[in-house]
């Protein structure tokens, strides 16, 4: 299907993807590695492999699997990767999954929230901290990119070194709460409150902008930056703030 000049697919092409409101599973045959979105208030990811499928999941992510799977820790990107994904806080390695015969695996974000499927054939997509689940496909690449701007690198809420995936192949995104998914036109702005940020196309300009006033500054809770989001490009907010959603998730008992 034809896309707009500026590369935003229309809303019949939508290169994200989520379960109905019914909490009814998503089912997806096509590609290489066939997927269940399973769940509700924080769902799971089931994959089928076969043998030569291969999978990259973010640490701590595997629920289960079948032992037909085997995994082992590997650095995207080799020992440069490895430097730039310790400063992003993504960790060193990634979880590099495979299978010998036919398979599955169940992959989780370990909190509360929603999984969503982003298609590489529309372009990279740039995930904040925790918002990577896994990806795959014959060509992904997953790298550290720098943020563009120098104030958004110290004062976003995203940090200077943001996830950035592409190739060709899917990523599955995890969302705390629920997914708000917006489609920017070109010089559209867009400001969103610090953690409320889980994904964005790479070709949305990130940058920081003044909440503006004392009073707003010191009582309106929203800090002193609003992350701004200049299309054009899709942008993936959340409806829990991720360093909220995971307090949350560990109180009790």
């Amino acid at each position: 299907m034809a896309q707009d000049p500026f590369g935003i697919p229309s809303d019949a092409d939508d290169p994200f993807e989520l379960a109905d409101s019914s909490g009814g599973p998503v089912r997806r045959e096509d590609g290489p590695v066939p997927l269940t979105i399973l769940g509700d208030i924080a769902q799971r990811a089931r994959l089928d492999l076969e043998p030569g499928d291969a999978i990259w999941a973010s640490k701590g992510s595997i629920m289960a699997y079948s032992d037909a799977v085997r995994w082992r820790l590997r650095v995207p990107g080799g020992v440069g990767g490895a430097v730039k994904r310790s400063l992003a806080g993504e960790g060193l390695t990634l979880t590099y999954i495979e299978s010998d015969r036919p398979g599955y695996v169940l992959l989780a974000a370990n909190a509360p929230g929603r999984i969503g499927i982003w298609d590489l054939t529309h372009g990279p997509i740039i995930a904040t901290r925790g918002s990577f689940l896994a990806a795959w496909g014959e060509r992904v690449d997953i790298t550290v990119t720098i943020a563009r701007r120098a104030g958004a690198a110290f004062f976003g809420g995203a940090g200077l070194f943001l996830q950035k995936v592409s190739g060709v192949g899917r990523v599955l995104v995890h969302g705390s709460g629920d997914f708000d998914e917006r489609v920017l036109a070109p010089g559209e702005r867009l400001l969103v409150s610090s953690g409320n940020l889980a994904a964005f196309s790479h070709s949305v300009d990130y940058d920081i902008q003044g909440v503006g006033g004392c009073s707003k500054m010191l009582f309106g809770g929203e800090g002193i930056f609003m992350t701004r989001l200049t299309g054009p490009g899709r942008v993936l907010l959340q409806s829990l703030k991720r360093g909220n959603a995971v307090q949350s998730s560990g109180r009790g008992g």
